[in-house]
């Protein structure tokens, strides 16, 4: 047995549990927060037979897609303290950071 530890942002999570469940794996939702854009994300844990990590991956591959976000950081103003202006940098966000994890023992009630 393995279990599959996938953070994604919440702007993919209701697609992949969808896709995951049409596609027979039992998930489990928690909303948790990031700590690089302080955004929200999703933590799904799925508990899934070995050969089916292929399977799992790939769904979560396919779903999760990477995309540009335009982010506004402050700057101090050139010359000026405590002056800070807005200043737009694009970042990439969303994916998937996905562990899977052995497990030897699990206790079905």
């Amino acid at each position: 047995m393995k279990l599959v530890i996938a953070i994604v942002q919440d702007e993919d999570a209701h697609d992949l549990i969808e896709v995951l469940t049409d596609n027979g794996h039992r998930v489990t939702k928690l909303a948790t927060t990031g700590g690089f854009l302080k955004s929200g994300n999703t933590t799904l844990m799925i508990g899934t037979e070995k050969d089916k990590i292929d399977q799992v991956t790939a769904i979560i591959e396919q779903v999760c897609k990477t995309r540009k976000q335009v982010i506004t950081t402050p700057s101090s103003a050139a010359g000026t303290s405590g002056v800070y202006v807005p200043y737009p940098v694009e970042v990439k966000v969303g994916g998937a950071t996905v562990f899977i994890v052995d497990v030897d023992k699990f206790f079905k009630f």
